[in-house]
């Protein structure tokens, strides 16, 4: 007996012939503030690990992109179910279920976990409501993004209009502008290890 291969379609509904190759959509390439983070973070010989749930990985990718980048990315969470926000990142289960997993401290408590999961200097997370239909009673567009290190901790609300694809992509630019901001600011101290809780800020 034997056996056929399923035929190859291209995007545009034709039938690839063997032994070409199928266009697909272009890698994620990476932007300046990723850029930037990686070479302050090299200078500094510190790392970064990401915990994300509404984003579903894109702020990990965008700094993996960067070459050098395996020099200070640890890793990267995808939390997107709210238990593994607990069991995973150490996010309190009675934080989840009073306020949702689409909460500023939500937030914070997985910048900080993902610190301790890691064991990097900075951690960078996300969470908020990507769309088409609200979540945890917050509107669509609702997004935290924070950011743990060593002495300092901030967290950011955003309020983001778009489709579903533009909020998470909006949201992966803020995590990454705060988290350059956050290091930036911290840049003219000696280099620390991992992140403590000291000095949370809350959001602006």
């Amino acid at each position: 007996m034997s056996f056929g291969t399923a035929p190859v379609t291209t995007p545009d509904g034709s039938a690839a012939t063997h032994g070409s190759v199928v266009p697909h959509e272009p890698a994620a390439t990476h932007g300046p503030a990723a850029t930037r983070l990686i070479e302050v973070l090299r200078a500094r010989r510190e790392s970064v690990a990401t915990a994300e749930s509404l984003t579903g990985g894109l702020v990990c990718a965008a700094l993996t992109s960067v070459p050098g980048a395996s020099e200070v990315v640890s890793g990267g969470v995808i939390a997107y179910a709210t238990d593994v926000k607990a069991d995973v990142l150490g996010v309190d289960p009675e934080l989840l279920t009073t306020r949702g997993a689409v909460d500023p401290d939500v937030a914070l408590a997985m910048a900080h976990g993902v610190c301790r999961r890691l064991s990097a200097s900075w951690g960078i997370a996300t969470t908020g409501v990507a769309g088409p239909d609200p979540a945890d009673g917050k509107p669509v567009g609702c997004v935290f993004v924070a950011v743990a290190g060593p002495e300092h901790a901030e967290v950011r609300e955003l309020s983001l209009v778009g489709d579903r694809a533009s909020v998470r992509a909006l949201a992966v630019e803020a995590a990454l502008s705060l988290a350059g901001d956050l290091i930036g600011r911290s840049a003219a101290r000696p280099a620390h290890g991992q992140g403590s809780e000291a000095g949370v800020t809350g959001v602006p």
